[in-house]
């Protein structure tokens, strides 16, 4: 019989929320000194940019509380309907 391996290092599940483009378009994101910069708090309904799409410009908001991590998108090129442009560590219950 071999013996139990412990576990190696912490047992942390950290909770991550994606926030997605609203459609396809081109991504445009507000400026830094406007939004929310990487590790402050982002609140629901928060506005990090616009999506640019048939001549009008779509909302690109969270859905969540949390630190912001990061984006994901850069501006310009045409993300797809869903796909992720920020990522949060979400606060709070869930």
């Amino acid at each position: 019989m071999t013996a139990a391996v412990p576990h190696q290092g912490d047992d942390v599940r950290i909770t991550a929320r994606m926030v997605i483009a609203p459609e396809t378009g081109t991504f445009v994101p507000l400026p830094p000194d406007v939004v929310t910069t990487e590790g402050e708090i982002v609140a629901p309904g928060s506005l990090l940019g616009t999506v640019e799409s048939l001549g009008r410009r779509v909302d690109v908001t969270s859905a969540f509380h949390g630190f912001l991590m990061g984006m994901l998108a850069l501006p310009g090129p045409h993300p797809l309907a869903g796909q992720p442009i920020a990522w949060l560590h979400a606060m709070g219950p869930e």
